[in-house]
């Protein structure tokens, strides 16, 4: 998520309260920012296990810094792996291991390596495939969450708000400030998801989408390892993924 897009955002929201005469500091209200973050969040709660929640937290980096996916060196390094395996065996890629970074990869070359049949093969990397793909769509679906309960509790704000401000009928001058005060929440729950937490669950749902891609890219390589082809047939089996013409 590019924090510039918030600031723009949030920019032109306070021009334009300025272009009005309104003031920014009007926007200020701790109670209405309490009452709209701390019950959506805790609607949140409601929801999701507090695991998930935990994992969530985790992954906000990846808003700011999302993993690096260099699908370009892992096609060179699946191509290698396959020039190797052709030319001193499945049993060669045992050296290897050590230099794999990423899990999944070395976790598919130790079962070539092992033996394991190439159809138990697909099915147990696509089994972590799967399992990875619902792990990584849990922090969307959170932010998304919090993001629909947002606005509703703005509304709630602005009810409580104004119940406060009935209270002042008696007294004009306090009225329409209190008034105005009341509608703060509503404008930090529409606000808030809007700008910061719909956005931030589609991101969410883009990395997702990229980690998966990679890791489909690299059993494409894996089967083509385990069943002996040749690299043309597995530059383009990759170049489904990379873009690059063979």
């Amino acid at each position: 998520m590019n924090i510039i897009g918030v600031f723009i955002a949030v920019g032109f929201i306070l021009g334009g309260m300025i272009i009005e005469g309104s003031h920014p500091s009007a926007l200020f209200d701790v109670p209405a920012f309490m009452i709209v973050c701390g019950s959506a969040l805790g609607a949140a709660i409601v929801q999701f296990p507090f695991s998930v929640l935990i994992d969530t937290a985790g992954k906000l980096k990846w808003l700011i810094a999302p993993p690096r996916l260099d699908f370009i060196s892992q096609a060179e390094l699946l191509e290698n792996m396959l020039q190797t395996a052709r030319q001193q065996g499945l049993l060669a890629l045992e050296n290897q291991l050590a230099q794999i970074e990423d899990d999944f990869t070395r976790q598919g070359v130790q079962m070539i390596v092992d033996g394991v049949d190439k159809e138990q093969l697909q099915e147990l990397m696509e089994a972590i495939i799967d399992k990875e793909q619902y792990e990584l769509e849990q922090p969307a679906k959170v932010v998304e969450s919090i993001g629909g309960y947002a606005p509703c509790m703005g509304i709630i704000g602005a009810v409580l708000g104004l119940i406060h401000a009935m209270g002042l009928l008696d007294q004009p001058d306090l009225l329409g400030p209190a008034i105005a005060v009341a509608f703060v929440a509503t404008i930090y729950g529409v606000g808030s998801a809007n700008i910061i937490l719909l956005p931030a669950g589609g991101r969410f749902k883009s990395i997702s989408h990229d980690i998966m891609q990679f890791k489909s890219m690299t059993l494409e390589g894996l089967i083509s390892i385990a069943n002996g082809e040749n690299s043309m047939q597995l530059k383009r089996r990759l170049a489904v993924y990379t873009g690059q013409e063979v």
